[in-house]
């Protein structure tokens, strides 16, 4: 890499970090590492009702598809606050909606490389909606590694933080790609799964994972699931809160935007089960307006709330 590359990229990430992104790292965009890997766990079935996997598959192979043009990725992490107690509703979606906060700064970083480059050009955004491998391009970038929960995992930030990237037509110095696994012998996310989503280490079957289950299943939920679904109505957290990177170096939440809403804030699962089966249509729009929880919609919630609001004998 070249003094003027070196200094280009130092000035890519002082933006970064000056917009309130915790990690940054660059990559050349290109063929996804993990596209055989991805589409073996379609051919398993481990993708359930989530269709649009398969459908964007072909995308999913090389990230220079998408987009015709882009050339580079900034890709940054952000943290949402890992310290917060644990509850019925995971951590990441308590706040205000990730995709719209984390589209807003990654805008505002392509502006403001536009003025400090003094060059317009084009870029995208992508925040976990487009058809990309977002933990490949950021182990491609240097910012971690898979974990055996299939997580990216940082080694001076955990696990709890959103990946964004901003796709850029320019030819950019990329970081080296983060090549070590730092689990080790490490087992206690695979053990601490409720429902044994883990097929393998860094194997997951989503149709057995509690965030899967009750967020993007759309049919009822299996008897089998209901004892461990008991404590969560909306996403889960068990094998980031015991995983040791966590443990050690995840953070106190620091990003307003991503204070839990009023309606979930300081609930347990009972107390937010009752309040949410007596949610109309109107209140439901009003109380998660903004945020990812409406992801679920209220079906989803009313019908994963009955679980947990049944008594034990009759999940």
């Amino acid at each position: 890499m070249t003094r003027g590359a070196e200094a280009e990229a130092a000035r890519i990430k002082a933006l970064a970090y000056g917009l309130g992104f915790d990690l940054v790292g660059i990559t050349t965009l290109g063929p996804a590492t993990t596209a055989p890997h991805l589409h073996a766990w379609l051919a398993a079935g481990y993708h359930g009702e989530m269709d649009y996997l398969a459908t964007g598959a072909p995308l999913r192979e090389d990230t220079t598809r998408p987009e015709p043009g882009m050339r580079s990725a900034i890709v940054v992490g952000l943290e949402y606050g890992g310290r917060e107690p644990d509850g019925p509703v995971a951590r990441y979606a308590r706040g205000d909606d990730y995709h719209d906060v984390m589209r807003i700064r990654l805008r505002a970083l392509h502006a403001a490389l536009q003025e400090s480059l003094d060059e317009t050009f084009a870029a995208r955004p992508y925040v976990d909606t487009g058809p990309i491998l977002e933990r490949d391009l950021a182990r491609q970038a240097g910012l971690g590694w898979f974990g055996k929960n299939t997580m990216l995992i940082n080694p001076e930030r955990g696990s709890f933080f959103f990946i964004g990237a901003l796709f850029v037509a320019l030819d950019l110095a990329p970081d080296a790609p983060f090549e070590e696994d730092r689990c080790g012998t490490c087992t206690r996310c695979l053990e601490a799964c409720p429902t044994d989503a883990f097929v393998a280490p860094r194997q997951l079957d989503a149709t057995r994972c509690l965030s899967y289950l009750t967020i993007e299943h759309r049919s009822d939920i299996a008897p089998e699931y209901h004892d461990a679904l008991a404590e969560q109505l909306y996403g889960c957290d068990i094998c980031q809160d015991v995983c040791p990177w966590n443990i050690k170096f995840t953070t106190a939440l620091r990003e307003p935007a991503f204070a839990p809403r009023p309606f979930v804030a300081g609930k347990d699962a009972a107390t937010l089960a009752a309040d949410v089966l007596t949610l109309t249509p109107e209140q439901y729009a009003a109380a998660f307006k903004g945020t990812a929880m409406k992801r679920a919609k209220l079906s989803g919630w009313q019908r994963n709330a009955a679980i947990v609001a049944a008594p034990r004998a009759e999940r």
